[in-house]
């Protein structure tokens, strides 16, 4: 089928949205999110200040994005781990090792990206919480899952997701993660996470 003009315009504005934000995270990671800005982008692109806010009115809107995307890898790598086929104790060990090993590689090894998340966490952008929203529910099914299979006694699912990511969290909050990796009175990691998976099963 011939493809038609506005799927042909929609893409073409995909295109330009996903190479703004190429620019935009290689300069952020580049000079950091404070001392980026439109202008510099848009010089990165070979386009004016005029054509970036053609497609995001400032650059707040395309930090955002940026954001979102990140997020979405992360929520991705959380979907694939909790649909392997093993037990959902071994799902939910897994899914917080990889999320700390993400926080830790990503967010932390490169101190510029780490200055855009700690900013993103700040402003509390909405996709932060829809992000969390998200991860609640898919830990909740695996929680479920493990309900059913006898792994853990009945429970609200709902509810052990939001305390299981709350008794896990300084694994993977970029700001708490940064704070305990140099501390030797700090859980680790393993210990951590045992734990809460035996919360679970009380």
């Amino acid at each position: 089928m011939p493809v038609s003009n506005d799927t042909a315009v929609d893409q073409t504005r995909q295109d330009n949205i996903t190479r703004i934000l190429d620019a935009a995270e290689r300069l952020f990671r580049h000079f950091g999110y404070s001392k980026t800005n439109v202008a510099d982008i848009a010089k990165e692109l070979g386009m004016s200040p005029a054509n970036i806010y053609r497609f995001f009115a400032s650059k707040t809107e395309i930090h955002q994005a940026l954001c979102g995307r990140m997020l979405a890898a992360s929520y991705q790598m959380a979907q694939e781990i909790c649909s392997l086929p093993l037990s959902a104790t071994e799902r939910l060990r897994r899914y917080v090792h990889a999320q700390h090993q993400m926080t830790v590689e990503l967010m932390l090894d490169d101190t510029k990206v780490h200055e855009m998340v700690v900013v993103a966490i700040e402003r509390e952008w909405h996709v932060i919480d829809k992000h969390i929203d998200r991860i609640d529910a898919l830990l909740a099914n695996v929680i479920r899952e493990g309900i059913a299979a006898g792994e853990f006694p009945q429970q609200d699912a709902d509810a052990a997701s939001r305390c299981f990511g709350a008794a896990t969290v300084t694994l993977c909050h970029p700001q708490m993660v940064a704070q305990c990796l140099s501390k030797t009175n700090r859980a680790a990691p393993e210990e951590l996470v045992e734990f809460a998976i035996k919360g679970l099963k009380v």
